[in-house]
């Protein structure tokens, strides 16, 4: 399994593409303009099989439209922020510097689901706070040499850092529910976050100053 980073749009949001060895992939949080990717796709014979979204905050999706008027993957988000996908709220698109009115074809997704690329399978975590419908999603894949796993962490967990709460929807005791479960995860396990450098959990257990004390 491979990934490429791609920081889009006015706050410079990560971007994922993630790949099997066969090519088949999924992009997650497409940003902003998606022109660089779908060229490296092309480039490295990369098949977007899905779109995934983290939450549904504008700097996290505000690039689907433009991308699927290129590739006709399915879009999926945690059924929790829906209406942001829906509805946006149009000054801040405005603000942030899209022209982004909402899409309706998308599908929902809750804890626990599963998503099949290729060979890799796409566990959803719900992990509420930063938004309602914050997810972040577990991906793994086997081969002969082992299991390849890696979290995608949205807005959720930086590096040293957690999502802010103090946005509409936002909620400081959830969020913390959501880091003491992220908290029984291993601490190899690498984490790719919605802004900054990636990071592990066993890292955040040590070094950030969110994490749940009573479970570290």
């Amino acid at each position: 399994m491979k990934y490429t980073r791609f920081p889009l749009g006015p706050l410079w949001t990560n971007s994922y593409l993630v790949r099997d060895a066969s090519g088949d992939g999924f992009l997650v949080d497409p940003a902003g303009d998606a022109a660089e990717i779908l060229s490296f796709a092309r480039e490295h014979d990369v098949v977007v099989r899905a779109v995934l979204l983290t939450h549904g905050h504008l700097d996290h999706v505000g690039g689907v439209p433009e991308l699927l008027e290129q590739v006709s993957s399915p879009v999926y988000i945690g059924a929790g922020d829906a209406e942001m996908l829906r509805s946006p709220d149009l000054n801040a698109a405005e603000w942030m510097g899209y022209d982004f009115k909402g899409i309706r074809n998308f599908f929902t997704l809750r804890d626990g689901e599963k998503l099949t690329v290729g060979a890799m399978t796409i566990s959803v975590l719900e992990t509420p706070g930063h938004t309602p419908g914050c997810v972040c999603y577990l991906v793994s894949e086997s081969s002969d040499t082992g299991e390849d796993t890696l979290l995608l962490s949205g807005d959720t967990l930086f590096a040293r850092s957690v999502g802010r709460t103090d946005l509409p929807g936002g909620n400081g005791e959830r969020l913390r529910e959501s880091l003491i479960r992220l908290a029984s995860l291993p601490d190899t396990l690498r984490v790719l976050p919605g802004h900054g450098p990636e990071t592990s959990i066993g890292a955040e257990r040590i070094h950030n100053p969110f994490w749940p004390e009573d479970k570290a």
